[in-house]
């Protein structure tokens, strides 16, 4: 294959699987890693740290491309995604869904070079991820079915490191579900009425955009107050708390940015804001755990 074929392919993929949306999770598997590391371990292990990486990036491949395979026929039909890969027939349904079904592969093998406990829980952790994409075909909830997802990303890197559970991380992962869930909310606004005419289920759809809006909000509260208990419990110092203070500054201006009337700032909120705040976040908790 040609150079040029190649690295389009690579792009391709690359935005099938919205590669760029790693920043939301990444950080927080990093925290939880270092977070562990900090608390049980001597020293760094740079090849477990790699296996976490890696772990992440094919749980979030499979994921992300098994949902593009299965929404394929909802975006062929919603003027908003009509242009994505499946779709637009620049990547086939196949192919899509035999790259889904690799990297779950590769994620169930990266868990067998890092413990027992990792390993067996490597299936439960697909069900999850995976089972989203299905989620809103008959239920309002399928925005919490993603944040889960997402929150097993600090306590299954901590689990990497310990093998055991502690209260620190479950802290920091129900606040990731709650945040994840509450800017999901946000982004779901777009499709509200495409939703509505197709029998799709979201929070906006069952509560109506104001009250959708409220439940995000009071979703992002409760992500603020986890934190502060983690902060107390994990007896963190000042740089986590600077941190904090930045990261829920950005998770409440989004709701100033969006109204039930005005979704042109959405991918402003959805994306730029809360990747934004994940990556500050989680570089101020991890330099307060090392320093």
């Amino acid at each position: 294959m040609p150079t040029h074929k190649f690295i389009a392919n690579v792009e391709n993929y690359l935005s099938l699987v919205k590669f760029s949306h790693t920043i939301f999770a990444l950080p927080f598997a990093l925290l939880g890693y270092s977070l562990a590391t900090i608390h049980h371990s001597d020293s760094v292990s740079w090849k477990l740290l790699l296996l976490v990486v890696l772990c992440m990036l094919f749980a979030r491949n499979a994921a992300m491309s098994f949902n593009r395979w299965a929404d394929r026929d909802i975006d062929e039909v919603n003027p908003r995604t009509a242009q994505r890969e499946i779709p637009a027939r620049i990547i086939g349904e196949r192919s899509a869904l035999a790259f889904s079904i690799i990297n779950a592969l590769f994620f169930i093998g990266a868990t067998w070079f890092i413990n027992p406990l990792c390993f067996y829980l490597s299936p439960v952790a697909l069900l999850v991820t995976l089972g989203y994409s299905l989620t809103k075909r008959f239920t309002a909830l399928s925005h919490f079915v993603l944040g889960l997802g997402l929150a097993l990303a600090p306590t299954g890197a901590y689990l990497a490191v310990t093998g055991n559970f502690d209260w620190i991380p479950v802290l920091i992962s129900i606040s990731v579900l709650c945040w994840v869930s509450g800017f999901d909310i946000i982004y779901s606004l777009q499709d509200d009425e495409f939703d509505r005419d197709n029998h799709l289920r979201s929070i906006p759809v069952l509560l109506g955009r104001k009250k959708a809006l409220l439940l995000s909000l009071l979703l992002h509260v409760f992500t603020a107050l986890l934190l502060v208990v983690a902060g107390m419990q994990g007896n963190f110092k000042t740089i986590y708390w600077i941190g904090l203070g930045i990261f829920s500054f950005l998770l409440f201006y989004q709701h100033t940015i969006v109204k039930y009337n005005d979704l042109r700032r959405v991918n402003m909120a959805f994306f730029t804001l809360n990747g934004i705040a994940s990556i500050l976040f989680s570089i101020f908790a991890i330099t307060d755990l090392f320093l």
